[in-house]
């Protein structure tokens, strides 16, 4: 599956993946108008055996089958806490 990735000039650290490049009438309305500007970064192709940095590559697949885009949002403190 073949994924185009976009930086939200807007939020800070959060990602948008589209099934087509520059397809950002698949996101809703007030999504768009909240991510502002998106900026190209990645073209990827995601195989079920592809790790990503932060989110599952089968919950990133499953969102763009269905609905066409993910969401990549910033970690939150509980991310990025080192296990005790």
């Amino acid at each position: 599956m073949h994924a185009f990735v976009y930086k939200s000039l807007r939020k800070a650290d959060t990602y948008v993946y589209l099934t087509a490049r520059d397809d950002f009438a698949r996101l809703p309305a007030p999504l768009r108008t909240q991510m502002g500007e998106l900026t190209f970064v990645l073209e990827v192709t995601l195989t079920p055996e592809r790790k990503l940095a932060r989110d599952n590559v089968a919950v990133v697949r499953q969102n763009l089958a269905t609905q066409g885009f993910h969401i990549q949002f910033p970690p939150t403190q509980l991310d990025t806490m080192p296990d005790a």
